[in-house]
Order: C-alpha cells, then structure tokens, then sequence
C-alpha cells in the first residue's frame, strides 16, 4: 500500500497516537464507578485529558474513523494517531469520574526530569481534539489507499480504505493539550509516575 503524495511511499501503519494515556486510569476509574478494575483502556464512553510538554515520536501515522462509545448512544468521529515509538516530557492525564459522592477527578503525572522521560511503543489513541506547536519531518498527507493494520487493541475500528491519512518519519510536539476517548499501547514506561484522587474537576490537567 502506498501514498499518492510521494510514489514509492510505504503507508507502513495507519493508526498508533498523538500522545499516551496510562491503562491505571480507566482501571480506578471504572473502579470508582463500577466497583470492577479494568485490564485496559479502550473505548468507554468517557473522554480524558492529556497535557505534555514535549514528545518526541517517530515513525508517526494519522487517519480518521468512527467509534461508537460504549454507553455514549451515539458514533464519534475521531483521528486515530500512532508512534512506532515516543519520549514524552511532563506528561499529565485526568479523567473525571461520576460518583455517588459526586465527580471525582484522577489525575497522573509521569515524566517531570527531561533527563528520565517518559517512552512508549505502538502507542494508539482516538483523538477528538489537540492543541499544539508541532514540527514533521518528511510528511505524506493524502488519501490512503488500500489495506490498513489494525492497532494492537483488538477493539480498534476497522479503517475505511478512502480515509484520509497523513504519516511521518518523525513528529515533535511542544506544550500539548488533547482530549481523546481511547488508548492502546504495546508498551509504557512511566518515570517519577504520581496518580491522585481529587473531588471535583478543578485538578483537570487543563
């Protein structure tokens, strides 16, 4: 399968993610609402927060699909965002829980020392919004054409074969802001990792 944009371009993966989200936060807050833990985080009807300072990603892909929330009653579309692989600086992400005590919000930071920062692999989100400073280094946008891999979640959506799509060697991000619904990854590693409980929703990370 190859782009248009440039002939001879391998679309090598169409899905992986703009940034990283952390398996513990749908467990506690599944677990706050639902008395059950979650073995991982997918699609679940309830949006998160993810704040970072920098990341650095290579071998990055972009395309766009529909997800149907679970407990949402309604699709959503959302840009699927892949890494082969990332560092992250400053990492935040928040999700806000409904309780019978009312919201509750889990917080985590990971990442604070540039020198220990976070890394992921094959790394996915759904994506339904992001703010940014980004810089891509020999970038293809056009319209995919062809078969597309499916992400390591078992769950990720089939991806229509007209989508567009964009990909790149390598993607920096400066003073990242996103809201996504869902997050996979092959693998995480969280230095300095601090996960807190607040009431309310005034410790959102943005």
């Amino acid at each position: 399968m190859e782009s248009e944009a440039r002939g001879g371009t391998r679309w090598r993966r169409f899905g992986l993610v703009m940034v990283p989200s952390v398996a513990a936060t749908a467990a506690i807050g599944l677990a706050l609402a639902q008395g059950a833990l979650a073995a991982s985080f997918s699609v679940s009807g309830q949006e998160f927060k993810v704040r970072v300072d920098y990341l650095d990603g290579r071998g990055f892909n972009q395309y766009g699909t529909i997800v149907s929330p679970s407990g949402s009653g309604s699709s959503r579309p959302v840009a699927v965002s892949a890494f082969d692989s990332a560092t992250i600086e400053d990492l935040c992400q928040s999700v806000v829980i409904p309780t019978p005590i009312g919201d509750v919000t889990v917080r985590i930071t990971a990442g604070t020392d540039p020198d220990n920062p976070v890394t992921a692999e094959n790394l996915f989100i759904d994506l339904e919004q992001l703010n940014a400073q980004a810089v891509f280094s020999n970038i293809d946008i056009g319209v995919a054409v062809g078969e597309m891999t499916r992400g390591p979640d078992p769950n990720t959506p089939d991806v229509d074969p007209n989508s567009f799509g964009q990909q790149s060697e390598r993607a920096q991000l400066w003073d990242v802001e996103q809201v996504a619904w869902a997050t996979s990854a092959g693998t995480f590693r969280l230095t300095d990792l601090s996960l807190s409980l607040h009431r309310g929703s005034d410790e959102e990370c943005f």
